[in-house]
């Protein structure tokens, strides 16, 4: 038997998904149930010192529903099943011509999200919206919390770039070029990861590992060999031994020297010192990069203390966004068309109440061009300030200019400038209003009324 890479692709991408998502699709075509259904997806609250979040994955999401398709294999697969013993042969014939016909709406890439607000909004006969729930809270919850935390990161900076160093860190290789995306939208100069260089544009750029100066006898000799090999971009790793003899040998190489590396240690002492030994060689032009286990927290304390560093590379830190590495959005079904009928949904559960409808949400800016307020309303509400989501897919059919990555990224430092500094400290940041049209508040006090008087005359 040959090993199987198990990497993601448009052929088996169907069945990424949690098996109750098709068994509740097999039992709704069963029960003759289809309706035509919204389901949103937001973020119920920030995690811990975000005062923000990025959007991000709208892409790889809307590439997933053009292209999600069920193969006869697959198919035989799924019947094989215990769980669908007892479903029809019309279900999985049904899945052999499965296409998403649904509508979404969506807020751009690269805008800034806050707590209730829709980043997604499904509308599509609910087998089609229930069996996407998976993989679209997959790619969203991913690559907006590695966006968010990217962007930290690069505030932290102050202008300094920051290089994504974290594929070999990150939750396997699929994750590993989702990272580079999502690092790259918050704000990142560059990655470190090939494929999402040919994939996606981003810019690729690399220094050596240890292992390169550790092959020479002579750690001169190993630095010499390299810059005859990348004479024009050399970047020398120099804490291999002794990071100052390190940095004095690297100055051997002469005017060609774009930068050294220091992975390790006392980055602050060691970074001025460096620089001394730099600068009394006449290589003042030659940046220093910091890398080692850096984090938005670390590299802004290294800044505070006047810390000469010109670049980092951040790594495991960034793609686990480690110190909080989940971001827990949800998919809520919202609103249901029936005969004619649109009726409103909503959770009741204690602390996981939802409101219902069909949503629009409004961002209102000062009078000196910041970001003020968001508002959250109903869907055909007029209100001041810009409306922030878009159509994306109507009828099953594209109708949205993807933008490239670089505008992306570009929107995502744009927002980022509108955003006042109260909600941008790494540490408890000031909270961001966002409130509910009275309409809103009205449909989901009536809602909640019709659900519990239901309740009660059913239960009689």
């Amino acid at each position: 038997m040959r090993p199987k890479p198990l990497f993601l692709s448009d052929e088996n991408m169907s069945l990424a998904v949690d098996l109750y998502e098709l068994t509740m699709a097999a039992a709704y075509f069963e029960n003759g149930v289809n309706y035509r259904s919204t389901f949103d997806l937001f973020v119920r609250k920030l995690p811990k010192n975000r005062g923000y979040l990025i959007a991000a994955g709208l892409e790889q999401a809307i590439h997933y529903l053009l292209n999600v398709r069920f193969t006869d294999e697959q198919i035989d697969f799924l019947r094989k099943h215990p769980a669908f013993k007892t479903v029809s042969d019309d279900f999985f014939d049904y899945l052999r011509e499965f296409r998403f016909t649904g509508d979404v709406r969506a807020i751009p890439e690269g805008e800034l999200v806050f707590p209730e607000e829709p980043i997604l909004s499904v509308t599509a006969p609910i087998i089609e919206a229930q069996i996407a729930e998976t993989y679209l809270l997959s790619v969203i919850n991913y690559q907006t919390m590695i966006a968010t935390k990217a962007s930290r990161v690069v505030l932290a900076a102050r202008g300094r770039g920051v290089v994504d160093f974290g594929s070999r860190r990150a939750h396997g290789p699929q994750a590993g070029v989702l990272a580079a995306r999502a690092s790259y939208i918050g704000g990142c100069v560059a990655t470190s990861n090939v494929l999402a260089g040919y994939e996606l544009g981003i810019p690729i750029v690399g220094t050596v590992a240890h292992s390169w100066n550790m092959t020479f006898d002579d750690e001169f000799e190993a630095f010499k060999s390299y810059w005859k090999v990348f004479p024009h971009n050399t970047v020398l790793l120099i804490d291999t031994y002794d990071t100052l003899e390190g940095a004095k040998k690297a100055a051997r190489i002469g005017p060609d020297l774009k930068g050294v590396r220091i992975d390790s240690g006392d980055l602050l002492g060691m970074s001025f010192k460096v620089r001394e030994i730099l600068d009394s060689l006449g290589m003042k032009h030659v940046k220093i990069v910091a890398s080692g286990d850096l984090n938005e927290y670390k590299i802004d304390e290294l800044l505070k203390n006047g810390a000469p560093i010109d670049m980092f590379g951040v790594g495991t830190e960034m793609v686990t966004s480690r110190d909080e590495p989940t971001l827990s959005a949800v998919y809520k079904l919202v609103e249901q068309e029936r005969e004619g009928r649109v009726i409103p949904k909503m959770k009741l559960s204690d602390e996981k109440v939802t409101y219902p409808g069909k949503k629009q949400v409004y961002r209102r800016k000062g009078a000196d061009g910041m970001y003020r307020e968001d508002v959250i309303c109903c869907i055909d509400e007029r209100l001041d300030g810009e409306p922030l989501l878009v159509e994306v897919i109507r009828g099953g059919e594209l109708v949205y200019r993807i933008p490239p990555i670089d505008q992306v990224r570009e929107k995502a430092m744009e927002s980022l400038k509108m955003l006042p500094d109260e909600y941008k400290r790494l540490i408890d940041p000031a909270e961001y209003p966002v409130r509910k049209s009275e309409r809103l508040e009205a449909l989901r006090r009536r809602t909640e009324e019709e659900i519990l008087r239901a309740e009660v005359v059913g239960g009689r």
